[in-house]
C-alpha cells in the first residue's frame, strides 16, 4: 500500500475519524412503506413510514405535499406506526379518504386520525393480545381488511391463530374473513369492490418457499364466497399480488422460473398465467415485513418496477403489450426499494441510495426524467477523503466432503481515510467480515455509515452475501437448504481468506460480527473454525433447539428447511449449536441483546456469555432495556457501535484516537485493561 508523506502514519485501527458513532445514531433515519391516498382523486401527497432512533426508535407518518412543498408529521410524537404482527411487523398504515388507519405499537390497537383531530382507538383494548397489518379500505362497505394475528389463547406460539378480517369502520366490530392457513398476507381489494385477493402459507414453509395465491367473491356485506385458489405449487413463492388499473388484470411476482418475474392472468381466464417479463433477474424479495412494493403502474400497458441483478437494483418500465423493458439510467442510485406510483401516473416514488449516497425518498418524473429528492435519511455530510467505496467481489468456496468448488459473493471495502497512512510499510490492515440477518436476506452496497465508521478507522470490511442470500435466484437461496451453519460459516471464512491470499488483509487480525442470523454465523465461526481472532454477536443465536422449541410462531418452523425437522434431526440441532462446542471456543467474543426480543431470546447470549467465563476467556455482554430484535434507540445504536470497537481494541491492543465509554470485559489480562 501506497506511502503518502502528507499524511500522518498511524497503525490500521488507530486512526482518528469524523464520522462518529453518535453522528450515525442521532442525525441517521430509516424510511419505508411509501403510498397514497388512493381513494381521493384530488389528494396527490405522498406519505411514508420514517424511523427514527433519537426519538427512542418512533415510526412516524410523513406527509410530503405535492401543493406546496412542505414535510410534515401526521401522528402525534405520542404515537409510534408500527405493528407485531409476526414480530416484524410492516404493513402498519393506509391512507384513504383524508384519513389514515395505523397500528400504534404501544397497544397494538388500530387508530383512526381524520384531518387534525388526534387518533382515536378503532378496535377494543386486548392489552396487546390482538395484532393488526397490512390493511386495504372498502369504502363502499365501510370496512377494513387486514391480517390479524390473535394471542388471545395463545400458551405458546403453535397456538397464536393468523387470519384475515373485516373490521367496521364505524362501530370498529371484527368478523374472521378468512381462516385456515397458518400465516396470511396482502389483501387486495378489486377496483370495482368484488374481488378479494390474498396470499397465505402453511408451516413449515417460509413465505420464500411456497405462498399460495387465493381469490374470493365478497358479497355486499364484505362476506367472502367462492374461494379459490389460482396460483401455488410445492416449489413456488408469490408476493405482491396487485389489479391493473383498469382491473382486467391481477398481476403479482413469482419465482416459479428460479427468479422473482412478473405474472398475472383474467380473472375470468384464472387458469391461463401469463409472462409479463421474465429474466435471470429479481423483480421481488424474501417477505419479512409486510407491504414490501417492487412495482406498480404508470398505465394500464405499462407497469415501472425495480430489479435486483448482480448486487445492483435498478428502475425499469416493461411495456405489458410488447414485452419488452426499459432501464433507466439512474448512476446516482445502485440500490431501490419501496417503489410506489399512483395508477395512470407519470411520478415514481422509491427510496433510493448509492455506495456514496444515504437513503433518499425521491420522486421520479418518468416524462421529464427529472430527480427530485424530498428527504434524506441523514443531515451529516461526509467528506468523500473518508468514504470507502465497495467493490463488489465473487470467490471461491468449498463444499464439506467434497473437491467441487461454488462461488460467493459479497462487497469489499478497504480503509479509507486521507488523513492517515500507516507507519509500517509492511502492515496490512484490520479486516470485519459482516454476516448478514436473516439468513434469506441480502446485503447490498447502499450507503452505510456504520460500516464507513470502520474504514474511516483502518479498518477493511468484507460484507457477505453468502450462499443463501437472495437476489441471486432460488438456486442460490436454497443452497442454504439443510445446511446453515455450514455453507454461510464456510463462504464467511473463504471470503476472509481469499482477501488474505489478495495480500489485502492481515490474517492475524481478522473478526467476524453479525445481528440475528449473522450471529449465528459468527458464533460458528468462532466455535468451529480458527479463522477469525475475535467477533461480536448482535442477538444471535447460540442454541439451535431452544429457538426451535422457544420462538414466535413466524419463525417457529423455520429451522426444518435450513437445519432439519425437530425433533427428528435433534442430532443435528445439537452439533450445530456453539452453546453445545464450547470446549473448541478459544475465542474472544462481545454480545449485545435487548432484553425485550421475543424472536432471540435473552437467553441465549446469557448462556454462551456463562460460559466463556468458565472458560476464562475474555467476554463481554452489553444488555439494552426495552429493545427487542434489532436496536432502535440512538443511545443503544451508538453503545453497541463503540462497544465492539472497544473490544477488539483490547483484544488486538491498539489505542484508540476516539473517547469511548468502557465495556466491562470479563477475563481480560489485567495488563491490557
Amino acid at each position: 500500500m501506497s506511502q503518502n508523506p502528507s499524511r500522518r502514519s498511524s497503525s490500521y485501527g488507530t486512526w482518528e475519524s469524523p464520522i462518529k458513532s453518535r453522528l450515525i445514531a442521532e442525525n441517521t433515519i430509516a424510511f419505508s412503506e411509501i403510498s397514497f391516498d388512493l381513494a381521493n382523486s384530488k389528494n396527490n401527497d405522498v406519505y411514508w413510514l420514517e424511523l427514527r432512533p433519537s426519538e427512542s426508535g418512533r415510526y412516524a407518518i410523513v406527509r410530503y405535499s405535492r401543493s406546496n412543498g412542505t414535510i410534515e408529521d401526521v401522528i402525534p410524537k405520542s404515537f409510534n406506526s408500527r405493528t407485531k404482527v409476526h414480530e416484524y411487523g410492516g404493513g402498519s398504515y393506509i391512507v384513504h379518504n383524508e384519513s389514515i388507519y395505523f397500528s400504534n405499537f404501544a397497544d397494538q390497537r388500530l387508530y383512526h386520525l381524520k384531518e387534525t383531530n388526534l387518533p382515536t382507538p378503532l378496535t377494543l383494548d386486548t392489552e396487546k393480545l390482538m395484532r393488526y397489518a397490512d390493511f386495504i379500505v372498502d369504502q363502499k362497505r365501510q370496512r377494513l381488511y387486514c391480517v390479524r394475528e390473535d394471542h388471545t389463547n395463545a400458551k405458546d406460539s403453535s397456538q397464536v391463530v393468523n387470519t384475515l378480517v373485516s373490521i367496521g369502520l364505524n362501530d370498529g366490530k371484527e368478523d374472521v374473513l378468512v381462516d385456515g392457513y397458518d400465516f396470511y398476507s396482502s389483501p387486495r381489494l378489486s377496483n370495482d369492490g368484488k374481488y378479494l385477493v390474498w396470499s397465505c402459507w402453511n408451516h413449515p414453509n417460509m413465505p420464500w418457499d411456497n405462498t399460495e395465491l387465493w381469490l374470493a367473491k365478497l358479497d355486499d356485506n364484505g362476506k367472502v364466497l367462492d374461494k379459490q385458489k389460482l396460483v401455488g405449487n410445492s416449489n413456488e413463492s408469490v408476493c405482491q399480488p396487485e389489479w391493473s388499473p383498469d382491473n382486467k388484470y391481477l398481476y403479482f411476482i413469482s419465482d416459479r422460473n428460479g427468479w422473482w418475474n412478473l405474472y398475472r392472468l383474467n380473472i375470468d381466464q384464472s387458469s391461463n398465467i401469463e409472462e409479463v417479463y421474465t429474466m435471470e433477474a429479481e423483480f421481488g424479495g424474501p417477505q419479512w415485513q409486510f407491504r414490501s412494493t417492487f412495482y406498480g403502474f404508470s398505465s394500464n400497458e405499462n407497469i415501472v418496477a425495480t430489479y435486483a441483478n448482480n448486487g445492483g437494483s435498478f428502475l425499469s418500465t416493461i411495456d405489458v403489450q410488447t414485452k419488452k423493458m426499459s432501464t433507466y439510467s439512474l448512476d446516482s442510485y445502485t440500490d431501490i426499494k419501496s417503489v410506489s406510483i399512483r395508477n395512470n401516473n407519470n411520478m415514481v416514488y422509491f427510496v433510493g441510495a448509492s455506495a456514496t449516497k444515504p437513503s433518499e425518498i425521491v420522486e421520479f418524473d418518468l416524462t421529464s426524467l427529472k430527480i427530485n429528492v424530498l428527504r434524506q435519511s441523514s443531515n451529516i455530510t461526509i467528506d468523500k477523503a473518508y468514504l470507502s467505496i465497495p467493490k463488489a467481489i465473487s470467490f471461491p468456496t468449498t463444499i464439506p466432503n467434497n473437491t467441487q468448488k461454488e462461488i460467493a459473493y459479497g462487497f469489499y471495502y478497504p480503509p479509507k481515510n486521507d488523513d492517515y497512512q500507516t507507519n509500517d510499510k509492511n502492515e496490512l490492515p484490520l479486516l470485519l467480515v459482516r454476516s448478514h440477518g436473516g439468513p434469506t436476506a441480502s446485503t447490498t452496497s447502499a450507503f452505510n455509515l456504520k460500516i464507513q465508521y470502520w474504514t474511516s478507522r483502518g479498518f477493511a470490511v468484507l460484507d457477505v452475501n453468502y450462499r443463501g442470500s437472495t437476489g441471486f435466484g432460488r438456486e442460490y437461496r436454497e443452497k442454504l437448504k439443510n445446511n446453515w451453519g455450514i455453507y454461510d460459516v464456510l463462504d464467511c471464512i473463504n471470503g476472509a481468506k481469499y482477501l488474505v491470499e489478495q495480500n489485502l488483509v492481515d490474517k492475524n487480525r481478522l473478526v467476524i460480527d453479525g445481528g440475528s442470523a449473522g450471529g449465528y454465523t459468527t458464533l460458528c465461526a468462532l466455535t468451529f473454525y480458527d479463522t477469525f481472532s475475535s467477533g461480536a454477536s448482535h442477538y444471535g443465536v447460540s442454541d439451535l433447539e431452544l429457538l426451535a422449541k422457544d420462538t414466535h410462531k413466524f419463525e417457529s418452523r423455520y429451522l426444518d428447511s435450513i437445519i432439519g425437522p425437530y425433533p427428528e434431526c435433534k442430532d443435528l440441532y445439537i452439533q450445530r449449536s456453539p452453546i453445545n462446542h464450547v470446549q473448541q471456543l478459544s475465542k474472544p467474543i462481545i454480545f449485545f441483546q435487548g432484553l425485550e426480543d421475543k424472536i432471540v431470546l435473552p437467553s441465549q447470549a446469557q448462556l454462551m456469555v456463562d460460559a466463556l467465563k468458565q472458560k476464562h476467556l475474555p467476554v463481554a455482554y452489553v444488555t439494552f432495556e426495552g429493545e427487542q430484535h434489532g436496536f432502535r434507540k440512538s443511545e443503544n445504536i451508538e453503545r453497541s457501535l463503540d462497544g465492539e470497537f472497544y473490544f477488539y481494541s483490547k483484544i488486538f491492543k491498539f489505542k484508540m484516537a476516539d473517547c469511548i465509554e468502557p465495556i466491562p470485559i470479563e477475563n481480560l489480562p489485567s495488563d491490557d485493561k
